[in-house]
């Protein structure tokens, strides 16, 4: 018999002082920590007269999973160990969890289940017996192969169509105009057909590019002017068709990783990224989110371990409050590190349900 993770739900409610501090200096809401007092007579209102209620952080309806953290159960063969494999069951049980929103990381499972590979189309009856409906995808964005990648989109019911990969693996500004141009005339291809553009960020995109200082022999500059890669995607690509899935897990990473750059006098400077205000300037740049949480631990390369949602450190409560839009943001738990293997097969799923667990319980308290 499998065992069942503890909720520790451990800093969901946590607040930084320097944080706020710094959130308050740009001009964007702080809030208080925790629940606010409701006593002064009988604890159902403000002491004013106006009630308050309680409403969920991130809409139920908003609540998704990108299918890459269950990959294991997706691409399973059939077994008898009664722990769900294939599309089929797997979607079946994420919506028994609670789950209403797919993000897709691939459309095959293992062939055995059918004696053939499932179709888009298999997969979206799947969706809509158990109520589900795809908000994404990552995938190959490149000229040749986006007309096929949108009529897959199209037959899963996708508004949004994306990759996880950077739109330039690139230091410098010029490669990054490149990937402008072409996603500014794919994002309007699938504005045509009714769906956004996005590309989904691990660390590296919020490090420093290379746009100022001496020329190396090849005459790429050498140095920075504190512009980070993404940012400068941001300005250089059209807000209407063009948009950000930001994994939140990885944004941290990046203000772990990347705090330093040498300037054009070649004078180190300091630079803390923060990914509350980069989403809160552009808020409605940003329609999914990865809701990927990790304990800090600066032993590691990357400062971060991964864990499921609400055991880590991160302050998703912080996070989403801030950034408003409740109703147009959408949150996908993702967790690279969720297959157990061979020693816990349904420790993927068994996550799966903590972080929904733990992601249903953010709560925004709003007057009547």
């Amino acid at each position: 018999m499998r065992q069942e993770p503890s909720i520790t739900r451990r800093r969901l409610l946590g607040r930084s002082a320097a944080a706020a501090a710094a959130i308050s200096a740009a001009g964007l809401p702080v809030f208080a920590t925790g629940t606010p007092a409701l006593a002064h007579n009988g604890g159902d209102n403000n002491g004013d007269g106006k009630r308050l209620k309680v409403e969920p952080l991130v809409p139920a309806k908003n609540r998704g999973i990108i299918l890459f953290s269950v990959r294991d159960r997706i691409g399973a063969a059939p077994d008898d160990s009664g722990i769900p494999y294939g599309f089929e069951r797997v979607l079946a049980r994420l919506a028994e969890i609670g789950y209403k929103e797919i993000e897709f990381a691939g459309y095959n499972q293992h062939t055995s289940i059918l004696g053939r590979q499932i179709t888009p189309a298999e997969i979206r009856k799947i969706l809509d017996d158990n109520g589900l409906v795809a908000n994404g995808t990552h995938t190959q964005i490149n000229a040749a192969t986006f007309d096929q990648q949108l009529d897959i989109a199209e037959t899963l019911g996708m508004k949004n169509i994306g990759t996880g990969s950077d739109p330039a693996n690139s230091v410098y500004t010029s490669d990054w105009d490149t990937a402008a141009d072409l996603w500014n005339e794919l994002g309007r291809k699938a504005a045509k057909r009714g769906m956004r553009l996005y590309t989904h960020n691990h660390d590296a995109a919020y490090s420093f590019l290379l746009d100022s200082g001496p020329l190396d022999a090849n005459g790429k500059p050498t140095r920075s002017s504190g512009k980070r890669r993404l940012e400068y995607f941001f300005d250089k690509t059209d807000p209407r068709y063009v948009f950000f899935e930001m994994d939140i897990y990885w944004a941290h990473v990046a203000r772990y990783k990347h705090q330093k750059y040498t300037d054009k006098w070649g004078r180190e400077q300091t630079d803390l990224f923060d990914p509350i205000i980069t989403v809160a300037e552009r808020t409605k740049r940003f329609p999914l989110f990865h809701a990927k949480d990790g304990n800090k631990n600066t032993t590691l390369p990357n400062g971060y371990e991964m864990t499921p949602l609400g055991e880590g450190d991160i302050n998703f409560q912080q996070f989403f409050q801030t950034i408003g839009e409740q109703d147009f943001h959408h949150a996908n738990w993702e967790q690279d590190t969720a297959p157990g293997g061979t020693a816990a097969p349904g420790q993927s799923l068994d996550f799966a349900g903590l972080s929904y667990t733990n992601l249903s319980e953010l709560t925004i308290y709003k007057q009547r």
